[in-house]
């Protein structure tokens, strides 16, 4: 699941950034309640409310590992598709002859100022993980924490935002839990279904295969830049759904070997994850990448984020850098909301490419390793 933008220091310009691109956090309505005591919700930044936002708040994947490596599977493993053994973007648990129930949860702090656009994004990338396994989202339930100062307003644009994307996802919201925290969080359980068997994973990709992606990278640069237009656009991504990525990939499902979203540890540490899992070299053409629009020139001028050197240590001897200081920054650069990356066969290259997916690389035989050329 998911990463952003880094912490306090790197996020500065992102504050500035927020208030120019976004405008103010609601309108100026003095009819519309205000929670007591707190300050008006148009001088309100969310980001200015929390130390990191985005998937930037999550551990880092080596720390994970070790915990997850902890927790047995228990209950009823025959029905268990897939689990924590390996470890993918969702669980899936066969329900019946012709269905599976596939289950994940994605929460974190504010990555942007505006309510709106901060409930967009947490619901698109709490999705997404459905989407990567080749589901369909069926319902999800609210997980939010907010200051008890937090505006009324400010929480039901949050709120209404999340519900009109999980509608446009194909699902619901059917409830949720809320509960008191000095920094907001919010995010999404998000529950869908999959025919047994025909879930995508992590694992599969397959010497020969073309690599494909469906977003363009560099969400946590843009955020971290301070850069009012390169925001914009790395917003308009964050808030994109993978519904129709995924669609098409499951149109071409004899093709597709495997999937994966990319978010938290950036392309090469999911690409990583595919790799290991398919015993598999990924190889990526960073002339290929596709990128938001001034991305490149905010990773030039050496905007970094905090996730960065975490995603860096995660896959340190597994990957090789052949591309320049500022490509090798957007490979590692945290996603939040990231496009689907999959292996797949490259008969179905052509047509996956009129649908938006561009080719970033290839898959070589192993040993498990990723190269970014």
């Amino acid at each position: 699941m998911p990463e952003a933008i880094g912490e306090p220091d790197e996020r500065r310009g992102e504050q500035v950034a927020g208030a120019v691109a976004n405008g103010p956090l609601m309108g100026q309505d003095e009819g519309m309640d205000r929670g007591v005591g707190s300050p008006t919700a148009d001088v309100i930044r969310l980001t200015e409310l929390t130390s990191c936002g985005g998937c930037a708040a999550k551990w880092g994947a080596a720390l994970l590992g070790d915990l997850v490596a902890a927790v047995g599977p228990g209950g009823d493993g025959e029905r268990l598709l897939v689990g924590l053994a390996p470890s993918d973007d969702a669980a899936v648990v066969q329900l019946s002859d012709d269905v599976a129930l596939v289950s994940t949860t994605d929460f974190f702090p504010p990555l942007v100022d505006d309510p709106a656009d901060f409930g967009a994004i947490a619901a698109a990338n709490a999705c997404s993980d459905v989407f990567a396994m080749g589901g369909d989202v069926l319902v999800a339930l609210n997980i939010a924490a907010f200051p008890e100062t937090l505006p009324a307003e400010t929480i039901r644009a949050i709120f209404r935002a999340a519900a009109e994307v999980v509608a446009a996802a194909g699902g619901v919201i059917a409830g949720g839990h809320t509960i008191r925290s000095p920094e907001p969080i919010f995010g999404l359980a998000v529950q869908g279904v999959v025919v047994p068997g025909e879930q995508f994973t992590k694992g599969g990709a397959r010497p020969g295969d073309a690599l494909l992606l469906s977003k363009p990278l560099g969400t946590g640069l843009a955020l971290a830049s301070g850069d009012a237009p390169v925001v914009g656009h790395a917003v308009a991504s964050m808030r994109g759904l993978n519904r129709q990525a995924a669609t098409h990939l499951r149109e071409h499902r004899s093709s597709v070997h495997a999937v994966t979203d990319v978010t938290g540890f950036g392309l090469l540490g999911h690409g990583w994850e595919m790799a290991e899992r398919s015993d598999a070299h990924l190889v990526f053409d960073a002339a290929a990448l596709p990128l938001i629009d001034g991305v490149r020139e905010v990773a030039e001028s050496g905007v970094r984020t905090s996730g960065d050197a975490r995603n860096r240590d995660y896959v340190a001897g597994h990957v090789v850098l052949e591309a320049d200081a500022a490509m090798a920054a957007l490979g590692f650069d945290p996603q939040t909301s990231g496009g689907l990356l999959a292996a797949v066969d490259p008969g179905a290259v052509d047509v996956l490419a009129v649908e938006g997916f561009v080719t970033v690389g290839q898959v070589a035989a192993g040993p498990p390793a990723v190269t970014l050329r």
